[in-house]
C-alpha cells in the first residue's frame, strides 16, 4: 500500500485544522498530526521549557519526534496539520517523507486576507497556543507581513506529488474527495 502525507499550507484562521479532522474521518487508516496539539501540551505541562523569545524548537522537535515515531513504527496515512508555510521547511519535510515511500500532497489554503480577518475577529478559538503573540489578530498580521519575504512563499507545482489550492470553504469537499480517491488508486 502507497501511504499519502498530506500537509496543509496556510496561515491562521484558514480552515487548516478543520480540514484536517474532516480527511481524517473519510480516510481510512489515517491519523492527524496537529502542531497546535503540541503547543498547548507543552503551554500547559512545560511552560518553564518554552523559550521566551525565538523559534519554539521543543515544539518543532516534539513535532518531528511524532512524525519519525508515525513514519517508521505505522502504516498510516499522514495528514501534518500546521502552516508549513516555509518553503525550505517545507521542501526538506517532503524529501524525508519521499525517501520513505509516502506519495505527498500539499493543500494550500489561499483564502483572502478579508475572509481571514473577519474568521479571526469572530473566533472564540484559545489563545493559549500562542507564545508571542497575544491573539490571533496579530499572528495573521505577522502572517500577512511575512508573505512573499524570504522563503515564506505559497507552494508551487511540483514541490509534491499533488498540489491542490483551496480559494473558498465550498471546495474543501471535493479536495477531500479527490485526496482519497489517490489512496484508493495507490492501494
Amino acid at each position: 500500500m502507497s501511504r499519502l502525507a498530506i500537509m496543509t499550507v496556510g496561515k491562521t484562521h484558514s480552515g487548516k485544522t478543520t480540514f484536517a479532522k474532516a480527511l481524517e474521518k473519510e480516510l481510512p487508516n489515517s491519523i492527524v498530526i496537529d502542531q497546535d496539539n503540541h503547543a498547548e501540551f507543552l503551554h500547559t505541562y512545560y511552560q518553564t521549557l518554552l523559550p521566551k523569545q525565538g523559534n519554539n524548537m521543543i515544539k518543532y522537535a516534539l513535532t518531528q519526534t511524532i512524525v519519525n515515531y508515525a513514519v517508521n513504527e505505522t502504516n498510516c496515512h499522514l495528514i501534518l496539520c500546521n502552516s508549513n508555510r516555509n518553503r525550505k521547511g517545507r521542501l526538506k519535510l517532503l524529501e524525508h517523507l519521499h525517501h520513505n515511500g509516502f506519495t505527498s500532497i500539499l493543500v494550500n489554503f489561499d483564502f483572502p486576507d478579508h475572509v481571514l480577518k473577519e474568521r479571526v475577529l469572530k473566533s472564540q478559538r484559545s489563545t493559549t497556543i500562542l507564545r508571542v503573540a497575544s491573539n490571533f489578530e496579530e499572528v495573521l498580521t505577522r502572517q500577512q507581513d511575512e508573505t512573499d519575504l524570504g522563503d515564506v512563499i505559497a507552494p508551487i507545482e511540483g514541490e509534491a506529488d499533488h498540489l491542490f489550492v483551496i480559494e473558498n470553504a465550498d471546495e474543501i469537499r471535493s479536495v477531500i474527495r479527490k485526496i482519497v480517491n489517490c489512496a484508493q488508486v495507490g492501494e
